[in-house]
């Protein structure tokens, strides 16, 4: 029997996609995450938007193209926020973002099981990397109940997983693996005896040889004792992906965001001092319901004066249970699709500029395409290099220019 398993959302559900497949794979199941003919499907949707929602009903629509009379299961986030749209469109069984292993328990019910939020961390899913780059889970739920976002009612409180259960996966990532990106929906919270872990986890890591990459964190994180650790850390890629949502005071007191421009531009300035070359990405939500044209300014002055390496942007989506849904009225996609492309523009023209002020990097090339090689250099540049080459190398650069979505390189 072949499944097939789909993924949407994060890097969290794409680590627990891939321990489904791994585990399918001892079960004696033939498994794969292409969307492709098979006898079943199992979809692992995302909620954090509506479009997000929409596109994992979606997906049951595309896999039933393959094979129409295949039995499709669901989890994840959108399930948990609303396992009866699936259900409608045919779904043979339902589970939310709970015990996800105990799918695999499932396959011959029907109908749907909610199952309860663990106070613990769930240590119950393990990844098979057999990639250039390993995501490893450390950390599920959130406490920080943003006004915006549904993700602490669908994934509970933050809690960490055990560190020797994260060393224990680490060293058996196969040596073909050269980098390992630590994934969870609050990195930031990651803690070791209830004290906050990610710099000691980073270094008692950093004995591996591999490439150490964080996935995400939140600005409270940042202090001189955690930047110290990690200029102690040999290993560590120096890309900090630093979650602003709005470069305006009010918005983020509205979106019950707890830092102000002013602590978040020190923070970056703190991360510069120790890192001088550091690819700083983020994350800016546009067009929150209060945000006014002078506001949205505001995100525009605000991005350019941090320069941020990248920007990843999102309009605002209004979902039902978050707060700011209940308080306020949503802006007009006009408004907001507007705006966002205003801010794609100085985000473009941040992404060139700092691409031109690196002028060397290691690149671990990920894959071929055409006549490239194509991989990431430490602090986050896409980029295009030929050679006699191979997946899986680490290679010296020079940067030449910007290319495509991001610089042509040579060695």
């Amino acid at each position: 029997m072949k499944f097939s398993v789909l993924t949407l959302g994060c890097k969290v559900n794409k680590y627990e996609s891939d321990a489904l497949i791994f585990e399918l794979r001892k079960r004696g199941f033939d498994a794969t995450d292409k969307l492709e003919w098979a006898d079943a499907y199992i979809i692992n949707t995302c909620a954090v938007t509506n479009e997000a929602e929409r596109k994992s009903r979606q997906m049951l629509e595309r896999a039933r193209k393959f094979n129409p009379s295949a039995k499709i299961y669901v989890m994840g986030c959108a399930s948990q926020d609303d396992h009866a749209q699936f259900e409608k469109k045919g779904a043979k069984f339902v589970i939310g973002t709970a015990s996800k292993a105990r799918l695999l328990d499932n396959l011959d019910n029907d109908g749907w099981k909610i199952f309860d939020q663990p106070k613990k961390y769930e240590d119950n899913l393990f990844s098979a990397q057999t990639l250039t780059r390993a995501f490893i889970k450390i950390q599920d739920g959130c406490n920080r109940f943003c006004t915006y976002c549904l993700i602490p009612y669908l994934r509970g409180r933050s809690r960490s997983r055990d560190e020797e259960s994260i060393l224990e996966e680490v060293k058996k990532v196969p040596n073909e693996v050269k980098e390992v990106v630590l994934v969870g929906i609050d990195v930031s919270d990651f803690q070791i005896d209830e004290k906050k872990g990610l710099g000691k986890l980073l270094q008692d890591l950093d004995r591996f040889g591999k490439r150490l990459r964080l996935s995400s964190m939140e600005d409270n994180l940042v202090d001189e004792e955690f930047l110290k650790t990690l200029v102690s850390v040999k290993n560590f890629c120096p890309h900090f992906h630093l979650s602003l949502q709005s470069g305006c005071d009010s918005v983020l007191k509205k979106m019950n965001r707890h830092y102000t421009t002013a602590q978040f531009a020190k923070s970056v300035k703190l991360i510069r001092k120790f890192f001088p070359h550091a690819g700083i990405t983020t994350d800016v939500i546009v067009g929150f319901p209060t945000e006014t044209e002078e506001d949205f300014e505001e995100t525009l002055k605000f991005v350019q004066q941090v320069k941020f390496s990248q920007l990843h942007i999102f309009p605002y989506s209004q979902r039902n249970g978050t707060v700011a849904t209940k308080l306020y009225t949503d802006l007009s996609g006009k408004i907001k699709n507007e705006r966002v492309k205003r801010l794609e523009e100085v985000g473009k023209k941040l992404k060139k500029e700092f691409i031109m002020q690196n002028k060397m990097g290691n690149v671990l090339i990920e894959e071929k395409n055409g006549e490239f090689f194509e991989g990431y250099t430490e602090n986050y540049i896409k980029c295009y290099v030929k050679g006699d080459l191979k997946v899986g190398d680490i290679v010296k650069v020079k940067i030449v220019k910007s290319f495509k979505d991001g610089a042509l390189a040579e060695i």
